[in-house]
């Protein structure tokens, strides 16, 4: 599926890409509209109707993703109820072995989320997948989404990767799209972020269900490295 030979670093998404969108799912459709609506005196499905319109204005942009954000804009402490659920933090099945068969393959394998540094701090704390990474960018150094093409500038700046060479993995359309804009020469998409819900459709991508179609490829790659 990918050619590993030209393909020198890797950049990879964490939500629903690594780690399971489970998590994150659950928090802002089920837990924080119950919290808000509580407040409020609202049922969970009156609650969700109304934060609907609410969530929808700011997608795709960095305050979607903005834990201060909606702190401010909801009244609640959006850190403290994350820790309240963090066992239903998790890996994507075969992501840990999939990490490891890149750093013996040797390529530079760098994390590029678009999760808050205190979100992804906490992710960090549960999961340690830091220490398969070359290293960590959060698009909140960068004030812009990965949505934008200057999101994409900065990290080029940063990194001094050659688009051309480099594999990105994620589980947003609009995303990948952007990347394939920039002209990210290697994209691959996720079919099933949330390991319970249903897969969705990434037309126009090449995307897999589980790393475990990429393992084979992968581990003959480093064996030749």
């Amino acid at each position: 599926m990918l050619a590993w030979q030209q393909i020198d670093t890797v950049l990879l998404d964490m939500d629903g890409t690594l780690i399971d969108l489970h998590f994150d799912n659950y928090f802002w459709q089920q837990l924080v509209p119950e919290q808000w609506g509580a407040a409020r005196g609202l049922d969970l499905a009156s609650a969700q109707q109304a934060l609907a319109p609410v969530f929808a204005g700011v997608a795709g942009t960095l305050n979607w993703y903005c834990l201060d954000h909606w702190r401010r804009e909801l009244g609640l402490d959006i850190l403290a109820l994350k820790r309240q659920i963090v066992d239903k933090i998790g890996w994507r099945q075969n992501a840990q072995a999939f990490l490891q068969a890149l750093r013996a393959s040797g390529r530079r394998c760098y994390l590029f989320t678009n999760a808050h540094p205190d979100s992804l701090a906490l992710k960090l704390e549960q999961t340690g997948l830091d220490r398969y990474l070359d290293g960590l960018y959060s698009t909140h150094s960068f004030g812009v989404p990965k949505e934008e093409q200057t999101c994409w500038q900065a990290l080029q700046q940063a990194l001094a990767f050659d688009p051309a060479r480099t594999l990105f993995i994620d589980d947003s359309l609009r995303i990948l799209q952007a990347a394939r804009q920039f002209g990210i020469g290697h994209l691959l998409g996720i079919l099933a972020p949330d390991s319970q819900r249903p897969a969705q459709s990434l037309p126009g991508f090449a995307a897999i269900h589980h790393y475990t179609e990429l393992l084979p490829d992968l581990q003959a790659a480093a064996g030749n490295a």
